[in-house]
């Protein structure tokens, strides 16, 4: 019996989950968003809300059959793990996805809901927890342990043993290097170098990466 797959958020996202899903010959039964807005994948009809969702629920005969993932990107890994706990709450199916062609070692541990896209790496002994997205040719270094909600944008690399807290964004294309503290909330720019620890909540733009400003 072919793999069931829910997804919440209608946009581009969503067709990069929809491909992945394809590809290991599962199929998306439902879309949601909290905006109205048109499905984004033909044939798939989208819910809005929670209250949508509930309907849809309603009328599903076994929602433990039912994989949920989040569309979700950018800086809302809180909203990612709302999501996938109103999936857990309603007795849904929650796992790591991993694209066919991603690297992903065998040692590496991925939280629930965590998504690792296309020429990816994930080396040996990496921690990822709930609801992490590793997009297109991240790389993620050996020993690297990264919290709930962080989101690694396409082109970043994480050098070996990095510590990073939950919900931080690392943007498209910089670099952290080795045995660095990310605080939880932190936003690495685009480019930038990281070179020292970051603090919670702070924003990290350049070469060599400097405190922008903080969220908090």
């Amino acid at each position: 019996m072919r793999e069931r797959f829910a997804i919440w958020g209608c946009a581009g996202h969503a067709k990069v989950l929809a491909s992945l899903i394809s590809m290991r010959r599962g199929r998306v039964i439902s879309l949601f968003d909290n905006r109205e807005v048109p499905s984004v994948l033909p044939g798939v009809p989208v819910f809005f809300g929670e209250a949508g969702f509930d309907t849809w629920a309603k009328s599903i005969r076994d929602l433990s059959d039912v994989i949920g993932l989040v569309a979700i990107g950018g800086r809302r890994g809180r909203d990612r793990l709302v999501i996938q706990g109103l999936f857990r709450a309603r007795g849904m199916r929650l796992m790591p996805v991993v694209h066919p062609a991603a690297s992903v070692c065998a040692t590496a541990q991925l939280g629930a809901g965590t998504q690792v896209l296309a020429q990816a790496v994930v080396a040996a002994d990496v921690r990822l927890g709930e609801a992490c997205i590793v997009n297109h040719k991240a790389s993620i270094d050996h020993e690297c342990l990264l919290g709930d909600g962080v989101h690694v944008a396409p082109g970043a690399t994480l050098c070996g043993c990095i510590r990073i807290g939950d919900n931080v964004m690392v943007g498209a294309g910089s670099v952290v290097l080795p045995n660095l503290v990310i605080g939880a909330d932190a936003m690495i720019g685009a480019g930038a170098v990281v070179t020292k620890d970051v603090p919670v909540g702070a924003v990290i733009v350049g070469n060599p990466g400097r405190q922008l400003s903080s969220i908090f």
